[in-house]
């Protein structure tokens, strides 16, 4: 199993969320804070009416006061819990959602590399990760 000290999974979360924020437009909160790819989650999840265990499970971390630092969270939980290419799968459904969070260049709105990418994703759900959430 994966776990907190392997080198591959630090490299494996940095490459996540370098895809989850390449290209990302920049959006505000009402009261100024910038959003993140936790938001865009968040929306898109929402977006499919079901409650996620993952985003209730992440939003009951008093600890975690960024969107960065519950973006990345999420993405544990999800490895742990083998849902990661499913919750993503989730949030890329909509297209004008999409065209709202990201700008051209993102491999999300490239119907090719979104594939490769979910592909890749739904690999991942073989490996077990034992990680401290």
């Amino acid at each position: 199993p994966v776990t907190d000290g392997s080198r591959e999974l630090h490299s494996l979360c940095a490459q996540l969320e370098f895809l989850l924020q390449f290209d990302l437009k920049e959006k505000r909160s009402f009261f100024g804070q910038r959003k993140d790819y936790w938001d865009f989650l968040c929306q898109g999840l929402a977006r499919c009416r079901q409650e996620h265990e993952g985003i209730h499970f992440v939003t009951s971390l008093d600890k975690l006061k960024t969107p960065v630092g519950r973006g990345r969270a999420f993405l544990r939980y999800c490895l742990v819990h083998q849902q990661l290419a499913e919750s993503l799968q989730l949030c890329l459904l909509d297209p004008e959602s999409l065209c709202e969070w990201y700008y051209a260049r993102s491999p999300f709105l490239s119907p090719k590399r979104r594939t490769e990418i979910l592909g890749s994703l739904y690999e991942l759900d073989c490996v077990t990760f034992h990680l401290t959430l």
